[in-house]
């Protein structure tokens, strides 16, 4: 068994200068919410804006976990409820037939006793997963140079603009895979056009682990999802993800595995740097959980008006499973306040689930 790099307080290394940092995050993001809400009519949300599954299921505990998965949520087998929000990754309401872009996983796992982060209200353990290991910047300075530019242009460009840079984008990228590289940037609008369902969805970055450290993902595991990742996937209307979603959901149960991968040393799998690639060679994903979804409607208008009163955030977590490095530091200032203005902005209040039975179907 490798040598699993144990949890300590001082795994994360902290910048002089990051609460200013953070705060010049929040504005822009603050300034791309005004932008939006001019376009839109109301406020989205600055990330995952526009969803095309909205879905009920059940997380499965693995039984009979090694001493090293068995950990915070993971610790004892058993079930619970969980609510799925799976959504494009830019804060735009973008037509599905002229873009591509970074699709998002959110899994809100409701009645999860034990210790919380600061702040949290509820009894819920929140999983905000993207497609790709790694995240499109290394820490938050790098993340606000990058994302400044998109929250001040993007919302000003048309759509027909925005996908010539998607085509574009996607050509360029399936060159750099036909070689072994990959851009994380170039995959934002210019993602594969895949189903959605037929995605795998990562943490990108660090969270504690109990004991340990671990990025963590959700992996297609059902017959009917790996049938998916063969069929072509061709978006012909403006809203041709949900349109897919409710097609294959109508029918089709699915299933994800949730997987861990445990650091062995932060020299080769750094914290702070959210871009570096942790080694499968030195520490494999393991199963630690299921993810099952049965047949349902996958998208309505119903479901949307409730799903957009709930905020999924890092910040929604275990004690146990605190989120790491300077990404994730951004993070838990900055949800928060953004989800806070969004529901303002719209007269709304945010929803705490505590079960299944209260979302509209």
């Amino acid at each position: 068994m490798p040598n699993y790099l144990l949890y300590r307080d001082d795994v994360e290394t902290i910048a002089p200068d990051e609460a200013e940092t953070k705060q010049k995050i929040a504005d822009v993001m603050t300034d791309g919410l005004k932008l939006a809400r001019e376009k839109y009519g109301r406020s989205v949300r600055i990330s995952h804006a526009k969803a095309h599954g909205l879905l009920k299921g059940k997380l499965i505990i693995e039984d009979g976990l090694p001493q090293e998965l068995a950990q915070g949520l993971f610790a004892e087998p058993g079930h619970y409820e969980v609510l799925i929000r799976m959504a494009q990754a830019p804060g735009e309401l973008l037509d599905d037939s002229k873009l591509s872009t970074d699709r998002g996983m959110s899994v809100k796992v409701l009645g999860v006793k034990g210790a919380k982060l600061d702040g949290h209200v509820g009894e819920t353990q929140d999983f905000v997963f993207d497609v790709g290991k790694q995240f499109l910047a290394g820490g938050m300075k790098e993340f606000l140079q990058a994302f400044k530019p998109n929250a001040e242009i993007a919302p000003k460009l048309s759509d027909s603009v925005k996908g010539a840079v998607s085509t574009v984008a996607r050509a360029t990228n399936a060159a750099l895979n036909a070689v072994g590289a990959n851009s994380e940037k170039l995959a934002f609008y210019g993602h594969p056009v895949v189903h959605p369902a037929a995605e795998e969805y990562f943490s990108q970055t660090a969270f504690r682990y109990g004991e340990y450290v671990a990025k963590l993902g959700f992996f297609p595991a059902s017959p009917a999802l790996e049938a998916l990742k063969q069929q072509p996937f061709d978006p012909e209307t403006p809203d041709a993800l949900r349109d897919a979603m409710n097609e294959f959901f109508r029918t089709n149960p699915a299933e994800f595995d949730l997987r861990v991968q445990l650091n062995t040393g932060l020299e080769d799998m750094p914290i702070e740097n959210a871009q570096a690639e942790w080694s499968e060679t030195a520490s494999q994903y393991q199963t630690v959980a299921h993810l099952v979804i049965p047949p349902q409607t996958a998208w309505d208008p119903a479901k949307d008006g409730y799903f957009e009163d709930l905020t999924f955030s890092p910040a929604h977590a275990l004690a146990a499973h605190r989120p790491l490095g300077s990404i994730n530091r951004a993070r838990l200032f900055v949800y928060g306040l953004l989800a806070a203005r969004r529901l303002a902005d719209n007269g709304r209040t945010a929803e705490v689930p505590t079960s299944l039975e209260e979302v509209p179907s």
